[in-house]
């Protein structure tokens, strides 16, 4: 397989090639960032990506977001996603094409070699790989709606309890007025508010769905 690895990790990112290559496999990128992710992917085409969650410039889900990009802009992506943890709300987004080739394994399955390039090529030939954890946790976030969403979109829905508009919204964020406008319409999506619905019916609807969830409007955080 020709392989993109993204991982900011200097040591598991030549490590990974190093065993990528004793496989038979060519990396024909490695990139320590989301960006270089999306730019990597988009210009090699390769048959798999191997993607790292927390990457540069926020330490955070950046690999993850770069990965749900990829995807967006090129469908047959596939990609294999590792990390230390679950982030279940990028991680339901990677997975709701359902066109398969995506994986997600947490790094202690690394160690476990055999198993891990198994992975590599049951998302490479379209199937879909889930660490035993990221299936419970994601099963358990099903139940309430709500918690597929970002802390960012969780931001902008408790503003939208309080009565706030989206210029107030993006105000209060310090943010653009589409990007809030953004953020609201994946919310929408998210929840399952149908597009053809009004879009003032499907802000009440949301913001219904957020206050039985039990947040408090005033702060965002669970009563």
């Amino acid at each position: 397989m020709r392989i993109v690895v993204a991982d900011d990790s200097v040591l598991l990112r030549e490590g990974l090639q190093l065993l990528l290559a004793e496989a038979g496999h060519e990396v024909v990128a490695a990139v320590g960032d989301g960006p270089g992710l999306v730019a990597a992917a988009l210009e090699h085409r390769p048959d798999l990506a191997v993607v790292d969650v927390r990457m540069p410039p926020s330490h955070t889900d950046e690999g993850l977001r770069a990965a749900v990009r990829v995807r967006r802009e090129w469908p047959a992506a596939r990609v294999l996603v590792l990390s230390q943890y679950v982030v279940a709300s990028y991680a339901d987004e990677l997975l709701a094409t359902g066109e398969g080739g995506v994986g997600y394994l947490l790094k202690d399955r690394v160690s476990e070699v055999a198993e891990f390039l198994d992975a590599l090529a049951t998302v490479q030939a379209g199937g879909t790989v889930l660490d035993p954890m990221v299936v419970r946790d994601l099963m358990g976030r099903r139940r309430d709606p709500l918690l597929v969403l970002t802390p960012r979109e969780r931001e902008v829905l408790a503003l939208m309890a309080q009565g706030r508009s989206n210029a107030a919204v993006a105000d209060a964020l310090v943010v653009s007025l589409a990007a809030v406008e953004k953020h609201t319409q994946r919310i929408f999506a998210k929840l399952g508010l149908a597009p053809d619905d009004d879009q003032a019916h499907r802000r009440v609807l949301a913001v219904l769905r957020y206050l039985r969830s039990g947040a408090d409007p005033a702060t965002g955080a669970p009563s």
